[in-house]
């Protein structure tokens, strides 16, 4: 199998949660890192997601981020909340 993984930057604008994640996260720009594995014997390309993780700021150390995991899902929850928010 072949993995792949797709970076992409998100934006908040304000102080969000995301599940599996105990503290709340200021806002800013964030790099998502999406692995995706292919599907094999099919007649065409195919990918599944296997992981998405996000780079926060660690937790009371200035300057030094930790990669962690998180659900796709969270992720887009948590982006939905921060637009209507900002839509308030």
């Amino acid at each position: 199998m072949t993995i792949r993984s797709r970076r992409e930057t998100v934006h908040f604008k304000r102080p969000f949660r995301i599940r599996g994640i105990e503290r709340l996260l200021p806002a800013g720009a964030y790099e998502v890192v999406t692995d995706e594995e292919s599907i094999e014997g099919l007649t065409f390309s195919a990918y599944r997601r296997v992981g998405t993780m996000i780079t926060v700021p660690a937790g009371g150390v200035c300057g030094v981020t930790e990669m962690l995991s998180i659900g796709s899902v969270d992720l887009a929850n948590a982006q939905a909340a921060d637009a209507s928010a900002a839509n308030d």
